[in-house]
This record gives C-alpha cells, sequence and structure tokens, in this order.
C-alpha cells in the first residue's frame, strides 16, 4: 500500500514512573532459582532488558490513553473536532465490551460522527490502527484520525512471579517459556494522522507492507481467553528461541517486499524503530536486514517490551532525542507473535512530541 496524501502530525505518550529490575525480578524469584540453581543476572544478560516500568493499580487502560490522546492533539495544531476516526489498538483494554475507544472517545471530547472501535494484533495493534487510519484518510473519508493504546503488564507480571514460584516440580525447560512474560513494561501512546491540507509538518508516510506466516501461531499464547476466564490472572507461555527465529525470517521477507514497494535501496533506510523485545532480538534483526544499529533507536533497555505501545513510543522518544533530522526516511519495522509483520516507511521534517520527560538515567541510545 502506498499513501499520497497521509501525514503522521503529532504523537503524545505516557511513560509510569514506578520502576521494576530485573534484579528486583530475580530476587522475588528466589524460591525458583534456588529449587533450579539458576544463576543471578541471567534476566537481564540473556535479555538486555535492566527495568520495565508499571502504571498505578487503579488505572484502567483508557485512563492513560486518555492522556496520550490529549497530549498528540496539544503537540499538533489540529482542532479535535477534525477527527473522524479512533482506533484503541492496545492487547490491554478496560472491559471485554464496550470497546475501550468509547470511553476514550467520550473523556478526550471528539465529535459524534467519529468512527470508534477497537482493533487487537498483539504487538502490532497500534501499527494496524495506523494503516486503517491512513486508508480512510487517503480515500477521503475522513480528514484526520487517531491510533491509541496503553498496555499494562503488571497483571501479567505478577502472576508470572507468583506461577513460577508455586511451581515446585517446574524444569529449567519450562522456565525458559515464562521468560518473555517477565521483559514486558506498561507505557501509553497515541499517533495522529491527518490529510496533507490539514498537516502542518509534512511528515509523509509513504506506505505499508505486511507479511503474515500464521503456520508459527502457537509459538507464544496465552491461556483461553485468559484476561475473562481467569479471574484477570492471564499467563503467557513463549517459545523465545523459536519465536526470535521464525519472527527474523518473516521479518527479512517482509523487508524485501518493503524496499522492492518503494524501489528502495538499503541506504534509502536513514532511520530505524523496530519492536523493542530485547538485546539479541535486535542484533539478529538488524544484521538480517542489513541495517546499521548506529541508525536504529531502541528503549528496550528501560522500558521493556510494552508489546504494541513499543515501537510508536519508541518513535516518540526518538524524535524528542533528534535521532531524526529533516528530510530522512524512516522505517517503522513491527513483527509481532502470530506471526504477522508490518512495516511502515515515512520521510521525516518536523518531530510534534508529547509526553513524559525520559529519566536522565534511562540510557536512550541509537547504539
Amino acid at each position: 500500500m502506498k499513501y499520497q496524501n497521509v501525514f503522521i502530525e503529532s504523537l503524545g505518550y505516557c511513560i509510569p514512573e514506578e520502576v521494576i529490575t530485573s534484579d528486583e525480578i530475580e530476587a522475588r524469584l528466589a524460591p525458583t532459582y534456588k529449587r533450579l540453581r539458576l544463576r543471578e543476572g541471567r534476566l537481564e544478560l540473556m535479555t538486555g532488558i535492566r527495568e520495565r516500568r508499571l502504571f498505578s493499580p487503579a488505572i484502567l487502560p483508557s485512563d492513560k490513553s486518555i492522556e496520550s490522546c490529549n497530549r498528540a492533539i496539544a503537540a499538533s495544531s489540529i482542532d479535535a473536532s477534525r477527527i473522524g476516526a479512533l482506533i484503541h489498538g492496545s492487547v490491554c483494554r478496560d472491559h471485554l465490551e464496550p470497546a475501550t475507544a468509547c470511553r476514550v472517545h467520550c473523556q478526550v471530547g471528539l465529535p459524534d460522527n467519529c468512527a470508534v472501535y477497537d482493533v487487537s494484533n498483539a504487538c502490532l495493534g497500534l501499527l494496524n490502527g495506523i494503516v486503517q487510519v491512513a486508508n480512510m484518510v487517503e480515500l477521503g473519508q475522513i480528514e484526520a484520525g487517531l491510533v491509541v493504546g496503553t498496555e499494562d503488564s503488571r497483571q501479567l507480571l505478577e502472576t508470572t512471579i507468583d506461577w513460577l514460584n508455586a511451581q515446585e516440580s517446574l524444569t529449567r525447560s519450562q522456565v525458559k517459556l515464562a521468560v518473555a512474560s517477565l521483559t514486558i513494561g506498561s507505557g501509553s501512546c497515541a499517533i495522529l494522522l491527518t490529510n496533507g491540507q490539514l498537516s502542518q509538518t509534512g511528515n509523509q508516510l509513504l506506505s505499508a507492507t505486511m507479511q503474515t506466516h500464521t503456520t508459527h501461531h502457537q509459538l507464544c499464547h496465552s491461556g483461553r481467553d485468559g484476561a475473562a476466564a481467569e479471574g484477570m490472572k492471564p499467563l503467557m507461555e513463549t517459545d523465545s528461541e523459536r519465536l526470535m527465529a521464525e519472527g527474523i525470517d518473516a521479518g527479512e521477507s517482509t523487508f524485501r517486499q518493503f524496499l522492492h514497494d518503494l524501489d528502495w535501496l538499503h541506504e534509502d533506510v536513514h532511520k530505524s524503530f523496530c519492536h523493542q523485545v530485547g538485546g539479541a532480538h535486535r542484533k539478529l534483526m538488524l544484521e538480517r536486514l542489513g541495517l546499521n544499529p548506529e541508525n536504529d533507536f531502541s528503549t528496550f533497555q528501560w522500558l521493556g517490551n510494552t508489546g504494541s505501545v513499543a515501537l510508536p513510543i519508541t518513535l516518540a522518544l526518538g524524535l524528542e532525542s533528534g535521532h531524526v533530522v529533516a528530510d530522512e526516511n524512516i522505517a517503522l519495522l513491527g513483527i509481532g507473535s502470530g506471526i504477522n509483520c508490518l512495516m511502515l516507511a515515512a520521510n521525516w521534517q518536523t518531530a510534534q512530541v508529547l509526553g513524559d520527560p525520559a529519566p536522565q538515567h534511562a540510557g536512550v541510545s541509537g547504539n
């Protein structure tokens, strides 16, 4: 899919204040580590994630999504009355029904003729939302649209720690299936897209390339509708090694098509932002795609894996840090369990971002 009249106008985001380090998680897993004779420090060593952040237990995902939307609108010069679609794209939502987007729409004060719904697709939900809004803008159905999501990792993290400590017959191989759940973090991000007539930035969305390798859908999954059926105590089972290998294969295939769709060479990708899984995944992915790590921006070291929010919030933080300069081509390279890939290209001009200041010790870096 190619676009002629779609622009990424602004982003708004929220970063939780509460920090939980990998060392703290391992301290809480002391019974499991002692039983299996596991060495402390392995969680950060394996993943490159030293800490992640958690929202207050009292918040609903919509609370932070509302805040992120308001910040995205405030960062732009677009009146909320011009917004014709709102998509809530995170895995986490307030209830099974109604759509979390309904409360966000109400509290942000968007117009009554605005399309409002949720999208769920693991770590690609917000990117899928961007494509859907972009298609509506390109077709002239709407002038502007918002995509937002909030991932709240606390319950999964707490449930995983409790479950690991309670399983006295657990083997090292079984522990591996839970490692991915120990890397997750919380965060929120909103993206405002407009047509060319409304845009004041000139940040043009150029294309979207999709591929799916669903023969590997079983490599990462929760229990049967875990959020509802298990009393809001979800558990995930992830074959991290195979998921990484198959995901990178899928990413490489999608990236070839991505370059072909744009008639680009590798050097036409000036800056990249990938889904934030961990250190090993980032290293192998960039190697396979032939991209320079110095041109890539990462946040997993201090935010962990924030699911569908990971890529857009990393884009927002990278823009704020000056990682992208005017007239550079950027690639947003999304890979989600399923396995699905979605890669977006944009030509960037001006950053309009509003969020929380990154902690000084966060070490946000393109290296």
